[in-house]
């Protein structure tokens, strides 16, 4: 038998990057409970609410989650579903039952992630209870690290990989003539920005019209990003694609130099101003915030960017954030 090979520091990285997962679920879990959205799936990904978090924390999530699922969600409206949606180093994330409980369903959605993470949904239960029941209809391929039906696709791979990652997408039957929406949610930063600039290049070159949203830090050079980073590393997270945090115009940069037609970006302090105010009016008075500088901080260091290409010109480029046509 083969002896065990030794760890090495590429091994504790990215162990590390995979704890942000169980990190952000928890985060979510916690945030649900109080109200700030709803979300009857999270609690099969964490069964316990777990320690209280911030206010700060949840509504920086309350944030995250409405305005990802605006352009998500505007993206299916505009392609009437007839599309296909890839999130990138998805996690637990509970975005396909959501669209599926609100008749959003693109015509195949795909996950993807670390093999190990991929392996604990679809095999451990309850992590797998939802996904049985939800397909006991479908025809079914289920492996260890991937599972398959006509609507759903998780698949696990590592996305530095990218010839690996695409044979597995086309084994699964990711059809590059359809509408495409890649998803990624502080994903990019773990990579290199070599790295993460290969893998939008291969999507920009691979789909002819599509969309890529990328939510992450941003506003790194200051001092309260320098401490963001300080304390990822005391965990053993290294933020490897730091340098395109820089800035909104360097989040840009990075797709507009990878074949990408347009791209646009906001930090989440902007994207909170736009959302309905009746809501957030609604979520503020869950919690008392006693440190709303705080908040203002936290919200600028990260942002939503936004790339697309359109050769089917279905107006995807409509898709701005903005006070006047937010929802």
């Amino acid at each position: 038998m083969a002896a065990r090979q030794p760890f090495t520091d590429l091994d504790t990285a990215d162990e590390a990057v995979r704890s942000t997962c169980d990190d952000a679920t928890t985060c979510k879990r916690y945030a649900t409970s109080k109200g700030y959205w709803t979300d009857p799936y999270v609690q099969y990904f964490v069964r316990s609410v777990g320690e209280r978090k911030a206010p700060e924390i949840n509504r920086g999530y309350y944030a995250r989650v409405q305005g990802m699922n605006h352009l998500l969600d505007a993206f299916l409206r505009k392609t009437k579903c007839d599309c296909q949606i890839v999130n990138l180093g998805a996690g637990l994330d509970t975005t396909f039952w959501r669209l599926k409980d609100e008749n959003l369903m693109p015509r195949k959605y795909f996950e993807v992630d670390f093999p190990m993470i991929k392996h604990n949904l679809v095999t451990k239960p309850p992590l797998s209870k939802p996904l049985i029941e939800t397909h006991s209809t479908d025809s079914l391929l289920l492996d260890g690290h991937s599972l398959d039906s006509d609507r759903y696709c998780i698949i696990g791979a590592d996305l530095r990989d990218i010839p690996g990652l695409d044979d597995k997408l086309k084994k699964f039957h990711l059809n590059p003539e359809l509408p495409t929406l890649f998803l990624s949610e502080c994903v990019l930063v773990y990579m290199t920005p070599d790295q993460s600039s290969k893998l939008v290049n291969w999507a920009s070159v691979t789909f002819h019209t599509a969309m890529f949203v990328n939510y992450e830090q941003v506003n790194m050079l200051d001092r309260f990003g320098q401490v963001m980073i300080e304390n990822l590393q005391r965990r053993q997270c290294n933020l490897a694609g730091v340098e395109v945090c820089q800035s909104l115009e360097t989040q840009k940069e990075r797709f507009l130099k990878t074949g990408w037609e347009n791209a646009d970006a906001l930090d989440m302090m902007t994207v909170y101003s736009v959302i309905p105010q009746d809501d957030v009016a609604r979520i503020e008075r869950l919690e008392f915030l006693d440190e709303k500088e705080l908040l203002q901080q936290l919200l600028q260091h990260y942002s939503i960017c936004w790339a697309t290409k359109d050769k089917l010109k279905l107006g995807t480029y409509g898709l701005e954030y903005c006070h006047k046509v937010y929802f």
